[in-house]
């Protein structure tokens, strides 16, 4: 592809046509560009990580290496998945856009809206270090509110046990798959496959307190600090004002309303998954 959209116009144009099948080869931008011209069609998705950044194929334990890669992509299963659907604010416009992997919302939105997109095409890790340690340093946290369903069972919560989940706080991450940034997992519990999204919040937002949510990440135990709020929903609404990424990629500001997209795409996995 040549500029951004350009794979999601192509996805789009073929969509409608049968006994096809689409080879995302890229990251997880061009995923993203791909599974949205492809939703709801017949034509399924596989994937070739050759991007800088890939968590998708992280999430979908597809190996190292181009020719292993390749041969998932030709001879893998076919599982039907669900997206996350977000609608939000874009240079003063309604958007809604569908994500794979997560929508960060607050300190993580900021932190993709900072970063170097010359930077990013060379290393997209190192884009969004630089511009997280750059966020951190100036960082002026926007509150957030968020509405959310609570299935009654299981009780899977922390900061609310079923019914409708009010809960404020700075950033959260509404994750429709458990990795995150390749090796970490900040909603570990959830699917690809489930019609579910695991949503971590961090309801302090000081500057000391990113700092040890960040090093809870790290080490995999921010979901037993005191506050913090996880929980399983499948409609979540988000008052604020604060930035949005999705996949990796910038949206947009809140509030938004973020829904599921049922049974939406039909991805190429390993048989293993």
């Amino acid at each position: 592809t040549s500029k951004k959209g350009d794979a999601e116009s192509f996805a789009k144009r073929i969509s409608q046509q049968s006994e096809l099948l689409v080879i995302a080869a890229g990251g997880d931008g061009t995923y993203n560009e791909v599974a949205n011209g492809l939703i709801y069609s017949d034509i399924p998705m596989a994937i070739l990580p050759l991007g800088t950044t890939s968590v998708l194929a992280k999430e979908l334990k597809i190996p190292d290496g181009l020719e292993n890669a390749l041969d998932i992509a030709l001879t893998g299963k076919i599982q039907t998945i669900h997206l996350g659907r977000i609608t939000c604010t874009c240079h003063s416009s309604l958007v809604t856009r569908h994500f794979l992997l997560m929508a960060g919302i607050g300190f993580d939105g900021e932190t993709v809206y900072g970063a170097d997109e010359k930077i990013k095409k060379l290393s997209g890790k190192g884009a969004y270090i630089l511009s997280g340690i750059k966020t951190l340093l100036n960082y002026n946290p926007e509150p957030i509110i968020i509405n959310a369903q609570i299935p009654p069972t299981p009780p899977f919560t922390k900061g609310g046990e079923g019914g409708l989940l009010k809960v404020a706080g700075y950033t959260a991450i509404v994750g429709k798959a458990s990795c995150y940034g390749g090796e970490f997992k900040i909603t570990p519990d959830a699917r690809l496959t489930e019609p579910y999204f695991y949503v971590f919040l961090a309801r302090k937002g000081r500057r000391l307190d990113l700092i040890r949510y960040i090093a809870g990440i790290v080490t995999g135990k921010h979901l037993g600090l005191r506050d913090i709020s996880y929980f399983k929903t499948s409609e979540i609404g988000i008052e604020g004002n604060a930035h949005i990424q999705i996949d990796g990629d910038y949206l947009g500001k809140l509030p938004a309303g973020i829904s599921l997209a049922v049974d939406a795409l039909r991805l190429v996995t390993p048989h293993n998954v």
